[in-house]
């Protein structure tokens, strides 16, 4: 059976999905996009998601087409006609179809497309193993706390991973580590204290991020919100990332260097345990 998307209001086969060759966001990348993970049939932290798609839309001026309860209902019948309990629903507004132009177009209807990825989030080997990460200076504009769909900085750092046998790239400015390609950048310090970076213009508001502090602080874990350099990382006890589509995973090497023992750490399997038990709760408001 094939996998089916929405677009424009339709749900339809992904082989007759087509987006007009003029639509603005194929020829300035002038959209947004956001991502949700689903367990046990549940959307996780779908609220927050929804809210960071909200503010991401009015930052760049597209009128959001839909409401909150209309994009959860979306969101639940596109995972129900594609028979997905584990994994991820991407989806993305445009700014619409017009004549190329810089300017925005006076009549222009946003483009609206979503599509899931079946996937193992729970069970996913790299939890148990690890990951690596290299760091590679950060290219990206000014305002990495929208989240555009102009990712090119993002890719061009996730193949330079792949091409060094890592998982993800940690991106640097100025010494200091920002985010990864594709996640939230956490350490752990010899002292157990979780040091994250504190949101700003120069990252993404990361949403399981956001989840994963108010759970560490629940669970009495020290934390700081400051900036920590590469070699700091390299001297952490532990390191992991966070995001929508592997939750918390452990990184045990930076740059060829060994974290720690090498080996995931008691601070960060702690952590996934809770968020995952968090996630799957079928008591947890998660619309």
């Amino acid at each position: 059976m094939s996998r089916i998307v929405f677009l424009n209001g339709s749900f339809l086969p992904i082989e007759e999905a087509k987006v007009p060759f003029m639509d603005r966001g194929f020829m300035f990348g002038d959209g947004i996009y956001e991502g949700v993970a689903i367990l046990e049939g549940h959307l996780v932290d779908n609220d927050a998601h929804l809210e960071r798609l909200e503010r991401s839309l009015r930052e760049v001026r597209i009128a959001n087409p839909y409401t909150r309860a209309e994009w959860t209902a979306l969101e639940e019948e596109l995972a129900r006609r594609n028979n997905l309990s584990e994994g991820f629903i991407y989806f993305q507004v445009t700014r619409g179809v017009a004549e190329r132009d810089f300017m925005f177009p006076d009549n222009a209807t946003p483009t609206v497309a979503m599509f899931t990825q079946a996937k193992s989030i729970v069970n996913a080997p790299a939890a148990e193993t690890g990951i690596a990460v290299i760091t590679v200076p950060d290219l990206r504009w000014q305002r990495r706390d929208i989240k555009s769909i102009n990712l090119l900085a993002q890719v061009l750092a996730k193949q330079a991973a792949k091409e060094a046998g890592a998982q993800e790239a940690w991106m640097v400015e100025n010494g200091f580590v920002t985010e990864g390609g594709s996640s939230s950048a956490f350490i752990v310090t010899r002292q157990g204290r979780i040091v994250v970076r504190p949101l700003s213009n120069a990252i993404l508001p990361g949403i399981t991020r956001q989840s994963l502090l108010a759970l560490s602080q629940a669970e009495g874990i020290p934390l700081e919100e400051r900036l920590f350099t590469v070699e700091e990382a390299y001297d952490a006890a532990e390191a992991f990332l966070t995001s929508a589509s592997n939750f918390v995973l452990p990184i045990v090497s930076i740059d060829g260097r060994t974290i720690g023992s090498g080996k995931p750490g008691p601070v960060t399997r702690k952590l996934r345990e809770t968020y995952i038990r968090m996630a799957a709760s079928p008591h947890r408001d998660n619309a």
